[in-house]
């Protein structure tokens, strides 16, 4: 019955988004820690070929199931790998950006940009995700909200 109660809903969907953002949010940290370092090329994975993944999966689910609960059957892209217990692999590519003297392609605009908007994605999962499990808690304590 738990597992059950854990992948109704739009739980799988926020997990999976929160998963995706906290690993890309390390890779965009590399990527600003290495700025100054010579030959260093940022990579990055694509946010929208996630999203495009992640509704592959949520439809397919609906299709199976309704929606209303069943494990997420993410397929991988090129550039994400989805492993067996859920977590993602990374295989990014080089991001775009004019090479400087160092041969490095820095844009820290971009970067922050991106990060920002990281961060942005997976506050709101992290959000809808506390607030399904406030429910889910209310409902094991019998409580009536």
């Amino acid at each position: 019955m738990l597992q059950k109660t854990i992948s109704a809903g739009s739980l799988p969907t926020l997990e999976a988004m929160m998963r995706f953002t906290g690993q890309r949010q390390r890779l965009l940290a590399h990527n600003i820690a290495n700025l100054t370092t010579p030959d260093f090329q940022a990579k990055d994975v694509s946010p929208q070929g996630f999203q495009e993944m992640l509704g592959d999966a949520v439809s397919k689910r609906r299709k199976q199931t309704g929606g209303v609960d069943g494990r997420l059957d993410m397929r991988g892209s090129r550039e994400v790998k989805v492993m067996d217990d859920g977590r993602l692999s990374f295989r990014p590519a080089d991001s775009d950006g004019v090479l400087l003297h160092d041969r490095n392609n820095r844009d820290v605009e971009r970067l922050m940009q991106d990060m920002t908007e990281n961060y942005g994605m997976y506050r709101v999962a992290n959000d809808l995700m506390r607030a399904r499990m406030g429910v889910i808690r209310t409902a094991i304590s019998q409580r009536v909200g």
